[in-house]
């Protein structure tokens, strides 16, 4: 009977263990059928954290989709803002906080206001867009332009950040 509950247990924490890898890491499926990887984890926040800048419309019938989800309004693309992914946006926390972005041999202050999610995506309320990778800083134009990145250029960015 013992090495019948020992199996048991062992059993049982394989599956657990199991269900939080799969957490980690999911699937979503939108109408076109291709599944997307979710993240529920980013890299810890050092004094420089590595991301991946990319280029999104905070403004009214830009790619961002709606309103920013800090403060509900549209921000201009001429404005210095950014949506960060899941973990790093801390729920809401570093809403209206300055990060400063360096790349490209410059760097920007810019204000934090959305979430890139890369918990869920696929759906109308993301504008039917995958979900984030954990690692990205999702600018606006203006960051884009005082890091002095030609157009032809912008899109995917390797940067650091810091609070």
């Amino acid at each position: 009977m013992k090495s019948f509950c020992f199996l048991l247990v062992l059993v049982l924490l394989a599956a657990a263990t199991s269900l939080e890898i799969s957490k980690a890491e999911s699937t979503c499926k939108p109408s076109g059928g291709k599944f997307y990887t979710t993240y529920t984890c980013s890299a810890l926040g050092t004094s420089e954290t590595k991301a991946t800048l990319t280029l999104n419309s905070f403004q009214k019938g830009g790619d961002g989709g709606g309103p920013s989800e800090c403060d509900k309004k549209y921000h201009s693309d001429d404005t210095p803002v950014v949506a960060l992914s899941t973990e790093w946006y801390k729920g809401g926390d570093r809403c209206h906080k300055y990060i400063t972005i360096n790349g490209n041999g410059r760097s920007v202050k810019a204000m934090v206001v959305d979430e890139c999610d890369s918990t869920m995506g696929c759906d109308a309320i993301h504008d039917y867009q995958p979900p984030c990778p954990n690692n990205i800083v999702d600018a606006s134009k203006a960051v884009w332009k005082a890091l002095g990145v030609s157009e032809s250029n912008w899109g995917d960015l390797d940067i650091t950040w810091t609070e």
